[in-house]
């Protein structure tokens, strides 16, 4: 252990009390100096670091290692841990015998995993911040929070930025992930295998995916935020049964994915829903985006309602063979492009909205097809369509859409200064 001005570094693991610990009325405090090892608390303990301490691996392993319940560990600086990924290396790495552990104001700056939380029970994370190494790939990358079979944790307040993702959670369920900032990540948020999440009033921003929902059930996505990712703001593979609620996605664009196999393509959509059923949708805004919304792959059953897609290069893709009814109990949704009327002032349209014709099924079965938009055989094509009914396919429409803006306190609130 290197501490101040120093002694010699320790190869093996030490405990947390070989540091020059001082006593405090209701904890421990770690003066200001630099300690490089790896350190394991076994005991239940509280442990605040005064400024200027700063606790380094030297490039290996993890630095503290959490195996006692009831363990606090505050306003820490963790630099330079292991980054071996198989190894699963991490600054803080909480083993399954833990529970009840805090980690709060401490800032985490590294090439391997933030935060690995193990089967854990009752974790708190709050008012951290999560750097990776940009100079890395992301996929080299550790994830800057990462729970596995945790249940009842609360993530909040954090900032996480140039991590593979922002905070990933796996086969973990009753969870809170609230208010956290992540930028510059692979996926903002990514779920597998979880249920019974509340993931509210986070926000990403610059990520390949603002939020991977996949093969989860019961999440509740509330008064969140995507701003300018790429790819997709939203994605849900195989959810069911979810509330996706009150949510912001604005400006996602088309973007490389480099060597990332679990995306493919750069579409550039606000919501991609794949393979997933009994979802309700509401009160979302999808603005500015190459694609408002993508719905494919046997996703039915699920309630889309009272959502605004506003100025998106395409509002919706549906290439199936049912036709979806995109209203609820008599109310739609908002479309910008929306061309119909509203003779009795009812607030909703008199004639259905319904987004995709042949014409569009014609180019996303053959994209070569683009070649040919502005021919007479495209134009009569169309003509076709409006005149004779009856060679309409099946697709997607909303039968009372809105002729007024039903997001407009969500753009309110989040123009309102903080």
């Amino acid at each position: 252990m290197l501490c101040g001005l120093g002694t010699a570094v320790h190869a093996s693991p030490q405990p947390i009390d070989s540091l020059p610990l001082q006593a405090e009325a209701d904890g421990w405090a770690l003066p200001a100096g630099e300690y490089i090892g790896q350190f394991t608390i076994d005991t239940p303990i509280t442990l605040r670091c005064e400024t200027g301490a700063v606790l380094q691996s030297g490039g290996r392993g993890n630095i503290l290692t959490i195996r006692a319940s009831d363990v606090t560990i505050e306003n820490c600086s963790l630099r330079n841990w292991g980054s071996n990924l198989t190894d699963m290396d991490a600054a803080i790495f909480i083993e399954p015998t833990a529970s009840n552990v805090a980690l709060r104001k401490n800032h985490l700056q590294g090439q391997g995993f933030g935060i690995w939380s193990d089967n854990t029970h009752g974790l708190l994370v709050e008012n951290n911040h999560v750097e990776g190494d940009p100079q890395l790939r992301s996929q080299d990358r550790g994830n800057g929070i990462h729970l596995i079979n945790t249940s009842e944790a609360r993530v909040i307040d954090n900032r996480v930025t140039h991590t593979r993702d922002g905070i990933y959670l796996g086969n973990s369920n009753n969870n809170l992930i609230q208010g956290n900032l992540m930028e510059d990540l692979r996926f903002g948020i990514h779920y597998m295998f979880s249920q019974s999440n509340r993931v509210i009033g986070n926000t990403t921003r610059r990520t390949r995916t603002g939020y991977a929902l996949m093969q989860s059930r019961m999440l509740t996505v509330e008064d969140n935020r995507s701003e300018d990712d790429r790819n997709y703001g939203m994605l849900m593979n195989f959810i069911t049964y979810s509330t996706i609620n009150n949510n912001i996605v604005s400006n996602v664009q088309r973007g490389q994915t480099g060597d990332d196999s679990m995306i493919k393509g750069g579409e550039g959509k606000a919501l991609f829903i794949y393979n997933s059923l009994f979802n309700t949708i509401q009160g979302n805004h999808f603005e500015r985006s190459n694609l408002g919304i993508h719905l494919t792959a046997g996703s039915e059953n699920n309630k889309i309602s009272d959502n605004a897609f506003v100025g998106n290069e395409q509002q919706v893709k549906y290439v199936a063979t049912r036709t979806q009814e995109w209203s609820v109990d008599g109310r739609g949704n908002y479309w910008s492009d929306y061309l119909g009327w509203d003779r009795n002032d009812d607030g909703l349209g008199d004639v259905p909205y319904e987004p995709n014709d042949n014409v569009d099924r014609l180019l996303w079965m053959y994209p070569q097809v683009r070649l040919l938009m502005n021919s007479p055989a495209i134009q009569m094509l169309r003509w076709v369509q409006r005149a004779f009914p009856v060679i309409k396919m099946q697709g997607v429409q909303d039968s009372h859409p809105l002729m007024h803006l039903p997001t407009g306190h969500l753009i309110q609130r989040t123009q309102e200064p903080h």
